[in-house]
Formats: structure tokens, sequence, C-alpha cells
């Protein structure tokens, strides 16, 4: 295929009735002003969408139209034009054919472009049209930094050599920047950015320095290197979070600010002191996240009206309950951010502050100056509040002032570590609460967990195994063999884990008066008992369950909770 013909897309979509002449005028007055594409422009007004325009061009160019969202990518393939340039000219190598290849890009009539294009590869190139979206979202995950990080991790292993460096004087010495451990560590924070991994793993093992990210709450191996140059990471780290750089025996915790790719991220650090060196662990808290709504959490319909109606209410305590990294801060704020009305004060206790939220007192909890959540809640009390979050509750004072604050006029929200809603009022029994006020005072529990979802490039049906089979047999009967069951083959998209992106399944426990009298009995297995059979049907289980036989998920997911719910 030869070279290209520069047409206008918006005489295009007029000729193919997509959008009228009036539609273009009011697009291209705006165009002058913002200075964008016309087609941006376009889609920014909602006229038309990004799928439309490419199947537009296609059909205007004769080219294919392809939907890079359900392309699988090989990576030496796409590498064969480099990073940059694939950013500047908003193109992607998608197939070598051997005498060509084909190359994805969002203007195919670029005719600089593909010249460009053509220069670099040093081939015959057949053009495609690609959502510009997609390509920035593909270009973002395809060109990851794995090589950069291995070339400078090699580079700190020559400056290290076999004696440890104090890097001490990094932080204050002139082209710090350039230094191997200060380009090794930021080349690290941009991949885990990249791939929005919520923590990064620094382990020293005997033979090698292991990195780690976390990303949809699965550990993934990044990167591993000559353990020499540990130490001068963990050193690195310190200096940036002000901890005490001599103190290599004792575990210390930190925080520290990074800016990566224009976005401020706050990281929370943790060492420990291991067998092979200190450990490190960065969870990345990105201040730019986005607060997810309480409509796209992913809740049960009939669950999701019953929560609306109940943080209506002016007193009373909302519970939500699950293991560290299942979601809860992210419930919690979907409601604040609901309630986040001018005529209402509202007033956070957090350890450490995840989000920023306008209009709302945030507190940070510091532990060093004995500022805990006990004592800042005191404090709270008296600036008059409307609803009260608290971040975490781990004692029974804090227990206690919060339930009274909620018996009391205050909605408060907080959070447990329990497994699930039934056992979550007895918990703060055994903390030492009475069991009227745990009954008088808590409105409901929500238990959760993050439930990752089957990659939509690579989803394929499967058979599940006897193990999978006689689960499936026992929760929904011998009807099981009639469904179908799908999972990720894995794919470019999905990092080969045949997962992408996750949701949350939830169950909630409301306060009934039945379940308030159990409260108050000496014999706590009543009270589980009772709240249990008032969940049947609609527990953390069956909302898996749910997902998987709508093709979303897969068994194995849904097994992990089954298996942590009813151990």
């Amino acid at each position: 295929m030869g070279r290209p013909e520069k047409i206008r897309i918006g005489d295009i979509l007029v000729a193919q009735k997509l959008i009228s002449l009036e539609q273009l005028r009011l697009a291209l007055e705006q165009q002058k002003k913002s200075g964008r594409k016309i087609g941006r422009v376009l889609v920014e007004q909602g006229v038309i969408n990004d799928e439309q325009i490419c199947e537009a061009m296609s059909r205007q160019l004769n080219i294919p139209y392809i939907n890079l969202k359900f392309h699988n990518f090989n990576q030496d393939v796409v590498r064969r034009l480099p990073e940059a340039q694939a950013r500047r000219f908003r193109a992607i190598v998608l197939e070598d054919r051997h005498a060509s290849y084909l190359v994805g890009m969002a203007d195919p009539t670029d005719l600089f472009a593909f010249d460009e294009i053509s220069r670099l590869l040093e081939r015959d190139v057949e053009t495609a049209v690609v959502s510009e979206a997609l390509l920035l979202a593909t270009v973002d995950r395809v060109y990851r930094r794995t090589e950069e990080i291995s070339g400078l991790a090699k580079d700190l292993e020559r400056d290290v050599g076999d004696s440890y460096v104090d890097f001490g004087a990094l932080g204050a010495g002139a082209g710090a920047e350039e230094a191997p451990v200060v380009k090794l560590l930021q080349s690290v924070f941009e991949d885990a950015v990249q791939v929005n991994a919520s923590d990064v793993h620094i382990e020293p093992q005997e033979n090698r320095l292991q990195i780690r990210f976390r990303i949809d709450g699965e550990l993934m191996l990044q990167n591993q290197s000559d353990p020499k140059i540990a130490p001068a990471l963990a050193l690195r780290l310190k200096l940036m979070a002000g901890l005490d750089i001599s103190e290599k025996r004792l575990p210390q915790d930190g925080r520290l600010n990074v800016i990566v790719r224009d976005q401020k991220i706050d990281v929370r650090m943790s060492t420990m002191p291991t067998q092979y060196g200190e450990s490190v662990v960065l969870r990345l808290l990105n201040r730019k996240a986005t607060l997810q709504t309480l409509d796209n959490l992913g809740m049960p319909s009939d669950m999701l009206a019953r929560l609306h109606e109940i943080i209506q209410h002016t007193a009373g305590m909302i519970l939500v309950t699950g293991p560290t990294g299942s979601g809860k801060t992210t419930t919690l704020y979907a409601a604040l951010n609901e309630l986040n009305t001018i005529d209402r004060k509202i007033v956070t206790v957090e350890d450490p502050i995840e989000y920023r939220l306008h209009g709302i007192s945030q507190v940070q909890v510091n532990e060093k100056i004995e500022l805990s959540f006990a004592r800042v809640l005191r404090s709270t009390l008296r600036h008059d509040p409307d609803i009260i979050l608290v971040g975490e509750i781990r004692d029974e004072e804090t227990a206690q002032i919060a339930l009274r604050a909620a018996l009391t006029g205050h909605l408060v929200f907080s959070t447990l570590h329990t497994m699930d809603a039934a056992s979550t009022p007895i918990r703060l029994i055994d903390m030492g609460v009475p069991g009227y006020l745990v009954a008088t005072s808590v409105h409901a529990v929500i238990a959760q967990r993050l439930l990752r979802l089957i990659c939509e490039t690579c989803i394929a049906e499967y058979v599940p195994d006897e193990h999978e089979a006689g689960w499936l047999a026992s929760n929904i009967g011998p009807d099981y063999a009639k469904r179908k069951y799908f999972r990720g083959r894995g794919c470019s998209h999905c990092n080969s884990s045949g997962y992408a992106g996750r949701t949350g399944v939830y169950e909630m426990l409301e306060m009934t008066p039945e379940l308030v009298r159990a409260a108050s009995d000496e014999d706590p297995n009543r009270f589980v008992e009772a709240a249990r059979a008032l969940l049947k049907g609609r527990t953390l289980t069956a909302h898996a369950l749910e997902l998987v036989l709508r093709g979303r998920s897969t068994i194995s997911e849904a097994l992990k909770i089954a298996n942590q719910v009813e151990a």
C-alpha cells in the first residue's frame, strides 16, 4: 500500500452523514479557540465517539480499523519503533509481515509521520486506523521500564563494586540526579505508576535483589539484580523519607512524596531487617486517584439502594470490614463524597490520609507525638461535626468513643479487620465494648473483597476441574454443568495473567430488632447464627459466584473468597 492521501476528517464525517454541517461549523469555531484536533473537539462535544471516527476513516481510506483493546501485541515488534517516536507520531507497530510492517496510526493521513515511520523502520509500511486514546494507553503499557531498570541496576552494580558505598551525601551533592541509584529509583517509580501498582517490594535475597510489584492484588516479579545494590537503594529511600540512616537493626516507617510523570504520588515506606539485609515496602497513593461513587463500586442494586438510605441517617455507625487491600477506604470515601455538602461538617481521622476531598477536615494520626485515633477523636467531637470517619478501630478506647459519638447524634463511619459481616459486632464486644452499646449504635456492617476480572481480550470458555465442579455443585446444585464458565488465556494486555482490573464483592448486615437482642445475649454464637441466617443467599461468596456465572470472573477467584470466609 502506498503513501496515504491527505483528507479532512470533518468533511468525511459530513459526507458519511455521521455529523451535520451545523455540528461541524460549531466544532470548527471551538477548534479555533482551543487549537485541538477537530476529531477530539467533536468527541468532547458528545457529537460522535472515537470508534465512529476510526470506522469513517477506515471506509474513506480503504484501510482496516483495528480496536487495540482486542489486539494481542508482540513486545519485540512494537519496540521496532522507539517510544519517543510512537508518542510523537501517535503510532504503534502491530504486525511484522516480513516484507512490510502493519502500523496503527491515530491519523493515517499525516504524511510527515508516515514518511518518518517508514524511514525509521527501513521497510514498507501498511497503515491501519486506531483510536488515539487507546493508542496512548497501549504505549504506556507496552513501553515499560523493565529493560531500562535492568540496565540502571547494572550501572549501579558497577558503581558499588565489591564494597558498599555511602550514598548519604547524594541528596545534597551536585549532579545527584545523574547518580545511578537515583535514576534506578525514578525508573522503578515510573514503571510502578505506569502499570498501576499499589505496592513496590524491594527484597534482598541470598544471591539476588528482587523487586516485585503488587498489581490488582497479585505480586509480580519486576526485576532481579545483584544483591550488592540493596543497601544503596534502602539508604537513598531512607534519606528521602527522613528516616534514621544509621539504624539497620530495627524496623522503621516513614513517608515520602515523589512526582512521577507530573503526578504527585504519596508513598508510605516501611523497612524491616531480614537475614540478607533491609527489606523495603513502598505503598503508592496517587493524589490524582479519582474518587469513586457508590453507584460505580459494583454493589448489587438492592444493597446499593438500601445503603443510600442508611447513609442519610443523622446518627449511628456504619462499619466497613475486610482484610488489608480490600477497598474499604474507597467505599468509605464514595459515601463521604455523596454526603459532602455545604450544610454538613465532616471530619476524618486517618493513618494515612489516602484521598483528599475538598470541603472536609482531614487529620493525620501520628503515634510518635501521641496523636492517636482516640485523642484526635475526643478533640473532633468538640468541633461540632455532623459526620466522622475513623480510619480504623484498633482498640477499646477508640471503639468506645466512636460508638458513643454514634449514639449521641453523629453519623460515624469506620473500618475493622474482620473476615465477614456477621462476626464484626462480636469483634467489638471482644474488644471490651458493652453489648448494648454495639447493639444500639451500629446500623449496618458491610464486608467486602476485591475480585479480579477476566481480561476481555483473551477471554475463553473452559471446563471446570474436579475440585471446582464439586464446589459449584454444592453451591448451585447439579444444574451447574449446564452453565458456561470462562477464564483468560493470558495476553499482552493482561501481562499474561488472564485478568485485567478488579471489582468489589459485598455483603451487608443491618441491625434488626432480633439482632439487637442477640447482641445483648451473653452467648456470642447466638448473634453469629442469627446474622448468618439473615444473610443467607446474600453473602460475599454468593456475590462472587454471581460474577462467575455472568462470565466476568473465574471460579478460582470466587473460591479464594469462599475459602477465606468459610475458613
